[in-house]
C-alpha cells in the first residue's frame, strides 16, 4: 500500500476508536453524578462525622464528574481501541508474530483492569482508612473532589501499569533481550525495586506499600514462569534437532 493509503487506513481506525469512546461517554455523562458518588465511596466511607467532600474551584463540581466519565469511557472502550490499533498493524506482522501478539494484548488489557480493581476494592479502603486516623487539632478533614479525582486516577494508573509486569517480562524474553536465567538471578533486586517503587507511588504507610509491592513480586514470578514455559518447547525442539 502507498503511504497515502496507510494514512487513510490509520485515520479510519482512529475515527472508529474515537467513536467507540464517544458512544460510551454519552450515557456515562448522563449518570456522571452517580458515577462520581460510586467512585468516591471508598473515601466517603471513612470521612469523620459531619465531614464531606468539597469543591474549592468554581467549576470543579462539573469538570470532576466530566473528567471521570471521560476516563471511564476510555477504559470501557479500551478493547475496541486496542483492536483498531491491532487491525492497523496486523497486516505487517508475520504469522508467528500475530499468534504471540494476540494473547499478549488481551492479557495486557485484562491485567490493567485487574490492577484498577485491586486498587479500588483493596488498596483504597486501607489508604483512606489510614488518612482518616490522622487528626490535627483545628483542622477539619474535608477533601476536595478534584484533588481526590487526581489522586485516585494516579493510583489507578500506577496499579494498572504495575500489573503489566508479566507481559513486560514475557516480551523481554521473547525478544531475546533478557534470558530466563538472568531474570531468576535478578529476583532479589526486583524485590527491592518493587518496594522502592511502592514507597514512591503509595502513601507513607507500610500497609499500602506492601499491598503494592507484594503483587508486583508475585507478578514478576508469574512472568518468569510464563517465559520459562514458552521457552521450553523451543529449547526442547533444539535439543531434538541436535540429537538427530
Amino acid at each position: 500500500m502507498p503511504l497515502v493509503a496507510h494514512l487513510l487506513e490509520l485515520r479510519n481506525r482512529l475515527m472508529k476508536a474515537a467513536l467507540a469512546v464517544l458512544i460510551c461517554l454519552f450515557p456515562l455523562m448522563y449518570y456522571s453524578n452517580e458515577l462520581f458518588a460510586l467512585f468516591a465511596k471508598p473515601l466517603v466511607k471513612y470521612l469523620p462525622a459531619g465531614s464531606m467532600l468539597i469543591a474549592t474551584d468554581v467549576a470543579s463540581q462539573f469538570f470532576a464528574p466530566f473528567k471521570l466519565a471521560l476516563v471511564a469511557a476510555l477504559l470501557i472502550a479500551m478493547p475496541v481501541v486496542i483492536y483498531q490499533i491491532w487491525a492497523f498493524i496486523a497486516p505487517g506482522l508475520y504469522k508467528h508474530e500475530k499468534s504471540l501478539t494476540r494473547p499478549i494484548l488481551v492479557s495486557a488489557v485484562l491485567l490493567f483492569y485487574t490492577g484498577i480493581a485491586f486498587a479500588y476494592f483493596l488498596v483504597f479502603p486501607v489508604v483512606f482508612g489510614f488518612f482518616a486516623t490522622i487528626q490535627i487539632e483545628g483542622v477539619t478533614y474535608m477533601p476536595d473532589i478534584s484533588m481526590y479525582l487526581d489522586f485516585a486516577l494516579f493510583m489507578f494508573i500506577a496499579f494498572g501499569i504495575s500489573f503489566e509486569i508479566p507481559v513486560i517480562v514475557l516480551l523481554l524474553v521473547k525478544m531475546g533481550v533478557v534470558p530466563v536465567q538472568k531474570l531468576k538471578d535478578w529476583r532479589p533486586y526486583m524485590i527491592v525495586m518493587a518496594f522502592v517503587i511502592a514507597a514512591i507511588l503509595t502513601p507513607p504507610d507500610p500497609v499500602s506499600q506492601t499491598m503494592m509491592a507484594l503483587p508486583m513480586c508475585l507478578l514478576y514470578e508469574l512472568g518468569v514462569f510464563a517465559a520459562r514455559m514458552l521457552s521450553k518447547p523451543k529449547a526442547e525442539a533444539g535439543e531434538e534437532s541436535t540429537a538427530s
